[in-house]
């Protein structure tokens, strides 16, 4: 009676010895799970913010400025003296059409209204097809986007959003 009892007893460690453990199944390297992405910083953004606002000095104007990280997520929202409130939202949204799209949103304008087939991204809800958005870039990557409002044109718009880099270290608005 012992042994049969002994035997029942060893039956359940006998089987867990046979099983197979899930982790000698082959993975394929941590590199096809998880990738690095360099983003920009709130120290970088505050830079970015004082070079842009100098920029913008120069056609005399303040301006709203928001700077996203890679992922899309607001680093740094900031309304000028006597701006607009509206100008914030549409800073917002153009730092996020051109980090979307990875392309400056004046070029992303002129080329939607050339182009029969692009002229209904204005009509996606966060998109906003106006100058003064542009990607930051890294090593060939972006690792941010800024939009800038209320700089007194299109083209002034485009030229201070394009002013966010810190060229010393390779952070750029130009691929």
């Amino acid at each position: 009676m012992r042994t049969l009892l002994l035997i029942l007893l060893l039956i359940p460690f006998i089987n867990v010895g046979q099983i197979k453990s899930k982790s000698d199944r082959s993975l394929l390297p941590v590199s096809s799970y998880v990738k690095p992405v360099d983003n920009l910083t709130l120290e970088a953004a505050f830079e970015l913010t004082k070079r842009v606002n100098e920029s913008a000095a120069t056609f005399g104007k303040q301006v709203s400025i928001a700077i996203l990280d890679a992922s899309g997520t607001i680093i740094l929202l900031v309304r000028g003296n006597d701006v607009g409130p509206h100008n914030t939202e549409a800073a917002r949204r153009k730092a996020y059409t051109s980090l979307s799209t990875k392309t400056a949103t004046l070029e992303l304008l002129r080329n939607a209204e050339m182009n029969s087939d692009s002229k209904n991204l204005n009509s996606l809800p966060e998109l906003l097809l106006l100058s003064g958005g542009s990607p930051i870039w890294y090593k060939g990557s972006v690792i941010g986007s800024i939009g800038v409002a209320a700089g007194g044109s299109a083209e002034n718009d485009d030229f201070i959003a394009k002013s966010a880099q810190i060229l010393e270290l390779g952070i750029t608005t130009i691929q």
